[in-house]
């Protein structure tokens, strides 16, 4: 297959494709319209605008409740990715589905956070959370903590993903920013995963921890030395590149620590 600029996948083609899919649930989808407005609307824009835009189309075409209209997206999704890639491969179609939740779901918590479980499970959630952290931090913390002991690793993932102070191609989360102990009983149950994309996730979140609040995140790296695993040497490795490239001090010792450590 030729290559093609992501941007271009969400074009009219794949208006056809979950039009076709939301037309097997629901008979009174308005397929043409639907695709003709994304054909329309869609063209002179990138590819956040894009997404974005077919997310409002939807919203448009769609006839239920925003529960009725989750309960279509839901049965659309298809399989989940057994895999660790492909979420932007084989469920880059999922993207505007993920949009309609983060930017329609707001009000609706309960009925929102169980789509974007499903979701990230064939694409990602990691953006469509982020409005519901800030709007309900409490609640939505709690469930990352609850979605990082899930068995499914993308849904694990999620829960260190999702709350990073400084998400790449998202925007900031500012109270993590200021303040990022609430995330660490999140981090902490993860320390140990198996995954190695969710390591990755976990390493990931220190990294931008330490960016802002170095303090406290080399108090959480000292205090999971004692008793090391594998996975938690690699991870604190992985979260300390950016200080290793500036041959800070404190990261150096951390990183000699490991090194003489045998797993």
């Amino acid at each position: 297959m030729a290559y093609k600029k992501l941007k271009y996948w969400f074009d009219k083609e794949l208006a056809i494709l979950i039009a076709d899919k939301c037309l097997v649930i629901d008979k009174s989808f308005p397929k043409k319209v639907f695709i003709s407005k994304v054909d329309k609307t869609t063209k002179a824009l990138e590819l956040k605008d894009r997404v974005e835009a077919i997310a409002d189309e939807l919203n448009i075409a769609f006839s239920g409740t925003y529960s009725q209209n989750v309960a279509i997206i839901k049965k659309i999704l298809g399989p989940e990715n057994k895999e660790e890639t492909g979420m932007f491969t084989n469920y880059y179609w999922v993207m505007p589905l993920a949009k309609y939740i983060e930017k329609y779901g707001l009000n609706h918590f309960k009925t929102s956070m169980k789509a974007i479980e499903e979701i990230t499970k064939r694409n990602t959630g990691e953006y469509a959370i982020r409005p519901f952290l800030a709007m309900y931090p409490e609640k939505a913390l709690d469930q990352l903590l609850v979605w990082s002991k899930h068995k499914n690793f993308h849904v694990r993932r999620l829960a260190s993903e999702g709350p990073r102070p400084r998400l790449p191609w998202a925007s900031k989360l500012q109270q993590f920013i200021e303040n990022p102990k609430p995330l660490l009983p999140i981090l902490t149950n993860l320390k140990d995963d198996k995954s190695k994309y969710v390591q990755k996730s976990v390493a990931n979140c220190l990294n931008d921890i330490l960016k802002d609040n170095k303090k406290i995140a080399t108090e959480v790296i000292e205090s999971w030395i004692p008793n090391m695993t594998k996975e938690r040497k690699w991870i604190i490795k992985h979260a300390l590149k950016n200080l290793k490239k500036k041959e800070d001090d404190w990261a150096m010792s951390i990183i000699n620590q490991l090194d003489k450590i045998s797993l």
